[in-house]
């Protein structure tokens, strides 16, 4: 047992250091991300006052809400922007026990991941958001006065994005659970209309119970699982036969 521990004992330092330099990486980031917060929240708010010009501004209704929604944003945008030199420390932990070939899987893993959640999250603020926030404002009038609060409209626009990204690496997933051999190649093409069911309920719980939002979500879902069906036949080739039962 003691010696077990000696054994572990080098690898416990090495990632206790390397999520000392994580948090620190995150703490900077969101620091210098409060230095610059007003034009973020501007950023945000832009969709907002361009799908209703007369609005110009938001509320808030607690003294500590502004600060607050502040900080959540800053944190956001912290995590966001060390994302990369996270991803580093990850690598720089796993790879002394990987072989070579692991190691090239591994970085593809990291780069078609964030590539994909990247495109998901520009997806969701330059092409879902303003189409959806112009239909909810749709509904104001001379008898509807909208007054948005600033809390509750970043954690929506969050939420969205955080979503959308999220959701990108449905053909990944897909294309990695037929390489590994997790499931049979035609496996997500015979259960389409469950996977379908399974995508509808997920946006709408995503969406909060929203009609508009859960369609704009679910229809690039549904492309996202027919491309992840295409390429899972195109990159399985070489797959794992899948185990009995699967």
């Amino acid at each position: 047992m003691i010696a077990a521990l000696e054994h572990f004992a080098p690898h416990h330092r090495e990632l206790r250091t390397r999520l000392i330099r994580c948090f620190l990486a995150i703490g900077i980031c969101t620091v210098v991300a409060y230095l610059f917060v007003d034009r973020i929240a501007a950023l945000c708010m832009r969709p907002l006052f361009i799908a209703y010009p007369p609005l110009g501004h938001l509320v808030y209704t607690r003294l500590t809400e502004a600060f607050i929604s502040y900080i959540k944003l800053s944190l956001l945008v912290g995590i966001l922007a060390a994302s990369p030199f996270l991803l580093y420390q990850v690598w720089m932990f796993v790879a002394p026990g990987l072989l070579e070939h692991e190691k090239r899987i591994a970085r593809k893993v990291v780069f078609w991941a964030t590539m994909l959640f990247a495109g998901g999250a520009l997806f969701a603020f330059f092409v879902v958001l303003p189409r959806t926030l112009h239909f909810f404002m749709g509904y104001a009038g001379p008898g509807l006065e909208p007054m948005p609060k600033l809390g509750l409209y970043l954690t929506f626009v969050a939420r969205m994005v955080m979503a959308f990204g999220i959701a990108f690496e449905i053909p990944f997933l897909m294309v990695m659970a037929s390489r590994t051999g997790l499931v049979q190649r035609d496996h997500f093409r015979s259960k389409r209309k469950y996977f379908y069911m399974v995508i509808v309920a997920l946006s709408f719980l995503l969406a909060a119970g929203d009609v508009t939002a859960t369609a704009l979500l679910c229809l690039p879902l549904f492309g996202l699982y027919e491309a992840g069906i295409i390429a899972g036949r195109v990159f399985s080739g070489n797959s794992k036969p899948a185990a009995p039962g699967a």
